[in-house]
């Protein structure tokens, strides 16, 4: 099958990269990308067809994948309205939704809105998916095995829960980061030096990670193990809680949420 990527950024990019090493074809791989050096970047690391603008041969595809940032698809899209006929288009741009793309592209409706994440980059990020009822099994399986080239894949049925996904996992890396920066600077306070204090943090946010990926008994039940009564750990947690830490997150997660939807109405006006 080919594939049109409109858009062909960082994401763009990490798709493509991933579905090269799944076995995707370069020859079936096409992007539409107006900046000439990262055209040129993409043809020369993958192989790639890439042109500045959408022509006869961009649209003799199977799907089209929407790899633009959100401000920008209502105009990247516009070469498109009118001229689709069977093909699957798969949106890549945050916050946008189904309705607003189906009517940029003359109420096309074959649609799946997707949120990836930043790990995707390096090929470990989850994605979570949602297609219009007009998308039938073949095409749904075939928008999840375009996201599947960089990490696991979910699939929501209410597209209104596409706010909450963006604010979990879509956001959710930024999370890790702010937690990882202030054990970072807690171990630079301890007195462990720079690269040390990095080394611990960060493996030990792996292995943790991993451990729970591994296990099949809840996050709690993990985090008691590591809890001795009158322990260290303990000590730690309480002041956590003490400090609202968890509630804090749960707070922040929702604002994100509520955030999410606000954006995605100003995004889709015409």
């Amino acid at each position: 099958m080919k594939i049109t990527f409109i858009g062909g950024g960082n994401m763009a990019a990490a798709l493509i990269g991933g579905m090269r090493k799944q076995g995707f074809s370069a020859a079936g791989i096409q992007v539409v990308e107006p900046f000439e050096a990262t055209r040129e970047k993409l043809a020369e690391s993958f192989g790639v067809r890439c042109i500045p603008a959408v022509d006869r041969a961009a649209l003799n595809c199977e799907a089209l994948v929407l790899a633009v940032k959100p401000q920008q698809l209502r105009e990247a899209v516009a070469p498109l309205r009118g001229q689709l006929g069977t093909q699957l288009v798969v949106s890549i741009a945050a916050g946008l939704r189904i309705a607003d793309i189906s009517r940029w592209l003359g109420n096309y409706r074959k649609l799946v809105r997707t949120m990836p994440n930043t790990p995707a980059m390096i090929g470990a990020g989850v994605t979570a998916l949602c297609a219009d009822s007009s998308v039938d099994l073949e095409g749904r399986t075939y928008a999840e095995k375009i996201l599947k080239a960089v990490g696991s894949t979910v699939w929501i049925e209410d597209e209104a829960q596409m706010d909450a996904v963006t604010a979990v996992s879509g956001s959710g890396p930024a999370y890790v980061f702010y937690f990882l920066e202030a054990m970072e600077s807690a171990a630079l306070k301890l007195g462990f030096d720079a690269h040390a204090a990095r080394t611990l943090t960060v493996e030990t946010f792996l292995g943790a990670t991993r451990l729970a990926e591994q296990s099949s008994d809840p996050i709690s039940i993990l985090r008691e193990r590591v809890t001795s009564k009158g322990g260290t750990t303990e000590a730690a947690l309480m002041s956590f809680d003490a400090s609202g830490i968890a509630d804090a997150i749960e707070r922040g997660i929702v604002a994100a949420e509520a955030r999410g939807r606000e954006l995605g109405g100003i995004l889709g006006k015409d």
